[in-house]
């Protein structure tokens, strides 16, 4: 819209009295006489607070595309690690499925599923899960299963367990973790979903028997929430 020159006259001669009245309320005389009064000092913090707002508003704004695309490359990484590349065409961050799952101790009431499709097909799924019981509190990890029910891989993707004793659960530790790949309800008693200690099949570690413990349980409940809901999953 094209302004007539009466109008931009106008503007500017607002324009220039604001700018005085500025001037004259940031002079220093005026600020020292008004720095006593409550009201001042209550603007004042006023001001700073929504100065600050507006910073954080604008931060917020100009990094949250970045945080969101790091995010999903951090979730990328991890799901390639539990579900080869080889075994899927599509995008796994955009084909997936919630179920409930509040019934399986994994710390949420309901789980999104990552669906790996080869062709069309679904070839595998993989999700996060949560042993919420953990030595120092909440592992959480994730894991890839075939469509048959055996495990693909699992990973650590967070913890807080003891550096140098719980803290093996990780791959970059230990190959503690690997010893999951092709394991399954079907070929595993659900006594032997335990530490060797419990009489199960996998190794505890010296010193730090509730960590893996409390991870197997996990795992082992991760699987009877993919056997569950399994016809549901691998027919999409």
């Amino acid at each position: 819209m094209k302004l007539d020159p009466a109008t931009i006259g106008h503007l500017k001669a607002q324009a220039r009295h604001y700018f005085e009245w500025l001037k004259r309320w940031l002079d220093p005389a005026n600020l020292a006489r008004l720095r006593p009064k409550l009201e001042f000092q209550t603007g004042v913090l006023a001001g700073f607070a929504l100065l600050a707002s507006v910073l954080l508003g604008v931060t917020n704004c100009s990094t949250e595309g970045t945080i969101r695309q790091r995010l999903n490359d951090d979730l990328l990484h991890s799901l390639a690690e539990v579900v080869p590349n080889g075994l899927h065409d599509n995008d796994m961050l955009q084909d997936t499925l919630t179920v409930p799952s509040a019934d399986y101790n994994i710390a949420a009431n309901e789980t999104l599923v990552y669906l790996a499709k080869k062709s069309g097909k679904v070839t595998a799924v993989c999700f996060k899960f949560t042993a919420p019981d953990g030595y120092s509190g909440a592992i959480n990890m994730i894991m890839g299963i075939d469509r048959d029910g055996a495990i693909l891989g699992v990973r650590v993707l967070s913890h807080k367990e003891t550096p140098g004793l719980g803290d093996k659960i990780e791959v970059a530790k230990s190959n503690w973790i690997l010893n999951f790949v092709g394991r399954s309800l079907d070929n595993l008693t659900p006594s032997q979903w335990a530490v060797k200690k419990d009489g199960g099949e996998f190794d505890q570690f010296a010193g730090a028997t509730i960590t893996p413990r409390k991870s197997v349980q996990a795992i082992y409940r991760g699987l009877q929430l993919f056997k569950a809901h399994q016809t549901e999953l691998i027919k999409p």
